[in-house]
């Protein structure tokens, strides 16, 4: 049976990825960010890691840089399909690359894949990644967006759009307080002023 470790910074959804999975895999170990990735991969030697691209402490990218090479497998796995977050992993040394709209038995047969070597990627990912890596101007790693959590880059990309902050709570589903505290975060990490030097910042690297 394959050996996995599930890496990603939400309980709850750790929680229901094991629950789709059910008994096909072993789950030898679960880490909420890098630190604790990095620490239960080395221990647990796992076949392959089921690893989220947005974790605190730098991400799915710097898990990568502090555990390969091993003979542990990457599989990312992301609600994102960015082109910075799937070229980035894919750089780093993922074996491949799917959303989390995936099924469980899909995800069984994307692990199995992995574990025997192959890559594999979500079908609308994989003609993007060929692309991607065939074109000239492939996205690098964006250390500046990297540090952003995956909520806080829903927010971005919802203000570059021109959405109020009243139609990104109703959009995310929280409220209009919490969306406040998000954009005074992003606007405090990537070191701007306003929503329109956002909305900058997004459209140069193509977030919109």
């Amino acid at each position: 049976m394959t050996r996995v470790v599930l890496v990603d910074d939400h309980q709850m959804f750790r929680s229901g990825v094991k629950a789709e999975l059910g008994d096909s895999v072993e789950i030898v170990g679960e880490a909420g960010d890098v630190d604790e990735a990095v620490e239960v991969i080395k221990t647990a030697g796992p076949d392959v890691v089921l690893l989220d691209v947005h974790l605190p402490g730098g991400g799915g990218v710097e898990v990568l840089r502090r555990v390969l090479p091993s003979e542990t497998r990457f599989l990312a796995l992301s609600v994102s399909d960015a082109a910075e977050d799937v070229i980035g992993v894919v750089r780093g040394g993922a074996r491949g690359y799917v959303t989390k709209t995936i099924s469980g038995g899909e995800l069984t047969q994307a692990i199995e894949r992995v574990a025997e070597g192959d890559a594999v990627f979500s079908p609308r990912l994989a003609g993007f990644v060929l692309d991607a890596f065939a074109a000239a101007d492939v996205p690098a790693i964006d250390p500046e967006l990297d540090q952003l959590t995956q909520r806080e880059r829903e927010v971005l990309r919802l203000i570059a759009r021109g959405y109020a902050y009243k139609e990104i709570a109703k959009e995310l589903f929280i409220s209009v307080k919490t969306v406040e505290t998000h954009v005074s975060s992003v606007l405090r990490k990537l070191q701007l002023s306003n929503r329109h030097e956002l909305s900058r910042w997004a459209a140069a690297r193509r977030l919109v």
